[in-house]
C-alpha cells in the first residue's frame, strides 16, 4: 500500500528511513515521539502518520504547547466546567474531547509545565481525564503523538521533564534530519515550493540557473524547510526574470553558502582586473586575517580620499552604514570619531 505523505517531499536515504518506520507504526496505536530541529517539518510527518492510520477518518487535533500560556494550557487540553475560574462563563470541551477517536498532536511538549505532565501521563496510561473544575472522569480514545526540538533525555536529567512521561512517550522514536543532511532534497523542495508559489501568483514557474542551484545546495539552512519555503516565496515575488540567478538570492545565502562565489560576468569588471589569490597572500607572508585586514584598510583609505574625508560619502562608496565605517576606523585608530 502506497503511503499518503501529506505533502512531504524528498528522496534522501535518511528521510527514506524515517518513512520506512512510519509505514510500520502508522497502522498501530503506539505512541510516537518525533524529534528534530525547528522547521524540519515535524507536524507534516505527524499528519502523514495520522493519514496512514486506522484513525484517518477521525479528527487530527494539533496543540502547540509552547504557544499557549501555562495557566491556560490545561483548560485548552482537557476543557473546563462553567465557573471553574473567573472567565469560565460556560462549559468548554478541550482538545482531547475534540480529538475523540482520532489523533492529538502535542507539539513542543518539552515546553510543558511539570504539573501538567502528570495529567498527560494519566491520559496516556489510563485513557481518562477530568475537565478543569470538574469531578467527572471522561474517557479519551485518542492516539497521542508528541514532538519536540529539545533533547528530552537532557531535560529529564535537569529535572525539567518527567522521566516516566518521557519513556511513555518514547515508545516509537522518529527523528527528522535537518535539511543540511538531506542532500539534493533541498533542490526538490525548492522546486516544489517555487511551483506552488508561482501557481498562486499566476506567473510562469521559475527555474534556477546552475550557479544559483549550487548556492542553494551549499547553504546550511539553519531554519530548515521553513526557511527554504520562506525564501522561495520571496523569490516568486521579487525575481524579475524567469530564471533565478545568483544575484537574486538573499545576501545571507551568498555569505554562508560555504562555496566560492561564481565568477562575475567579465563585462562587470574593469579591464585588467583579477581577484586576489593564495599566491598574493603567500608572497606577503601573511595569514588570511592579516591579508584581509590589510585589503580592508587600503579600501577604507581610498574611499575616504575619494570622498574628501566625508564619512557619509565614504560609507556610501563602500556600501556600508556610516556607523559601521566609524567602528572600522576606530578599530584601526584612523580617526573614527
Amino acid at each position: 500500500m502506497e503511503l499518503n505523505l501529506s505533502g512531504m517531499v524528498g528522496q534522501s536515504p535518511c528521510l527514506g528511513e524515517v518513512l520506512r518506520v512510519l509505514s510500520k507504526v502508522a497502522p498501530t496505536d503506539s505512541t510516537v515521539l518525533v524529534t528534530g530541529e525547528s522547521g524540519t517539518g515535524k507536524e507534516l510527518l505527524v499528519r502523514a502518520l495520522h493519514a496512514n492510520s486506522r484513525r484517518v477518518g477521525k479528527p487530527f487535533v494539533p496543540v502547540n504547547c509552547g504557544a499557549i500560556p501555562r495557566e491556560l494550557l490545561e483548560s485548552e487540553l482537557f476543557g473546563h466546567e462553567k465557573g471553574a475560574f473567573t472567565s469560565a462563563v460556560r462549559t468548554r470541551q478541550g482538545r482531547f474531547e475534540l480529538a475523540e477517536g482520532g489523533t492529538i498532536f502535542l507539539d513542543e511538549i518539552g515546553e510543558m509545565d511539570l504539573s501538567l505532565q502528570v495529567k498527560i501521563l494519566r491520559a496516556l496510561q489510563e485513557k481518562e481525564f477530568e475537565r478543569v473544575g470538574g469531578d467527572k472522569t471522561l474517557k479519551a480514545d485518542v492516539r497521542i503523538v508528541a514532538a519536540t526540538n529539545r533533547d528530552l533525555e537532557a531535560e529529564v536529567q535537569a529535572g525539567r521533564f518527567r522521566e516516566d512521561l518521557y519513556y511513555r512517550l518514547n515508545v516509537i522514536p522518529l527523528h527528522l534530519p535537518p535539511l543540511r543532511e538531506r542532500g539534493e532534497d533541498v533542490l526538490l523542495l525548492a522546486d516544489h515550493f517555487l511551483r506552488r508559489f508561482c501557481r498562486q501568483k499566476n506567473r510562469a514557474t521559475l527555474t534556477f540557473a546552475r550557479p544559483a542551484r549550487d548556492m542553494i545546495l551549499a547553504y546550511p539552512w539553519p531554519g530548515n524547510v521553513r526557511e527554504l519555503e520562506n525564501i522561495m516565496e520571496r523569490l516568486s515575488i521579487l525575481c524579475e526574470n524567469d530564471e533565478i540567478a545568483v544575484e537574486d538570492l538573499p545576501r545571507k545565502v551568498l555569505d554562508n553558502a560555504g562555496v566560492a562565489p561564481p565568477p562575475i560576468v567579465a563585462a562587470c569588471l574593469p579591464a585588467g582586473f583579477r581577484w586576489p589569490c593564495l599566491g598574493d597572500m603567500e608572497a606577503k607572508s601573511m595569514g588570511l586575517k592579516e591579508f584581509l585586514d590589510t585589503m580592508e584598510e587600503k579600501l577604507l583609505v581610498e574611499a575616504l580620499g575619494r570622498a574628501g574625508g566625508v564619512k557619509n560619502q565614504a560609507a556610501e562608496l563602500l556600501g556600508i552604514k556610516r556607523t559601521t565605517l566609524i567602528e572600522k576606523l576606530k578599530k584601526r585608530n584612523m580617526g573614527g570619531e
